[in-house]
């Protein structure tokens, strides 16, 4: 990913939403061209020069101080998700030409229990670019059997984006598909030359119609609850309440679970699509 066209796509779409009424300022009369605040505004808002927030904005003004980071999100008003990725994308210095590879992700022993232990509620654990690290037989059997798919085609966006099953069993989809394309922006911030996350994108780019409009939003999100609806071609349509955390060891892992209310009808179409599965309760997507 280019650090210079990120940081110049994000702070644009950022600031084009904003009007100067919510931002607190007074109409000047000078028409505007663009929606949105003006550069000057933002700069005024950030306690900064205007030629300075035009070099920061153009990616050419080096690794701001935090007092700026902060600055320039409160004058964009920027959530905590937002936060994170404008701090990423400029205060990470560009690595050295030849670094080290990347460590395959691995599922230590403790969180596959954990996962076996889960056994009425579907769960996984999500690595780095949404890739499937593991996942509980009922995560398999309510979303689809990454276990089945090739290791580089285990990953949740792709999932989402490219696999036609999707579009009919996840409730909600054009809203679950854009939050996942915005879980991965966040990603890219973070992690700016990942190439395999760089490929992932490529041919999402190339392969989903909707992708690349979702992608230039520039929005940023982190999971952590939340709901979900699925439409399961056997039990029916099935309600959670999903809660997401990272456990201890690495931050890039995500644990993702999908609760149902007791007593319910999706408390007991889980029970029923329990019963029916045979396969080995946990099995882990390895070399990720």
């Amino acid at each position: 990913m280019d650090r210079s066209s990120e940081i110049t796509g994000f702070l644009r779409s950022r600031r084009a939403r904003i009007t100067p009424d919510q931002a607190g300022l007074a109409a000047d009369g000078r028409p505007r061209r663009v929606p949105g605040l003006r550069r000057d505004e933002v700069a005024r808002l950030a306690g900064v020069s205007t030629e300075y927030y035009t070099r920061l904005e153009q990616g050419r003004a080096g690794i701001p101080s935090p007092e700026v980071v902060e600055g320039l999100a409160d004058a964009l008003q920027l959530d905590l998700a937002e936060r994170e990725h404008l701090t990423d994308l400029l205060t990470r210095p560009t690595p050295a030409r030849r670094r080290a590879p990347v460590a395959p992700q691995r599922v230590r022993p403790g969180l596959h229990l954990m996962l076996e232990t889960l056994e009425q509620v579907p769960a996984f654990i999500l690595g780095r670019r949404t890739d499937v690290l593991a996942a509980n037989r009922l995560a398999r059997a309510v979303l689809t059997d990454f276990d089945t798919l090739p290791v580089p085609q285990r990953n949740l966006a792709r999932y989402y984006l490219l696999d036609p099953e999707a579009r009919e069993r996840v409730g909600d989809w054009a809203q679950i598909a854009a939050e996942t394309v915005a879980v991965l922006r966040l990603e890219a911030g973070r992690h700016p030359h990942d190439r395999r996350l760089a490929d992932l994108v490529g041919e999402l780019t190339l392969r989903s119609p909707e992708f690349t409009t979702w992608w230039n939003d520039h929005r940023v999100l982190r999971r952590t609850n939340g709901t979900k609806r699925y439409l399961h071609p056997v039990v029916g349509e099935l309600h959670f309440a999903y809660e997401s955390f990272q456990p201890s060891g690495d931050p890039d892992q995500t644990l993702c679970v999908y609760n149902a209310e007791p007593a319910t009808g999706t408390a007991e179409a889980l029970r029923l699509l329990n019963s029916w599965i045979t396969t080995p309760a946990v099995t882990s997507a390895a070399g990720q």
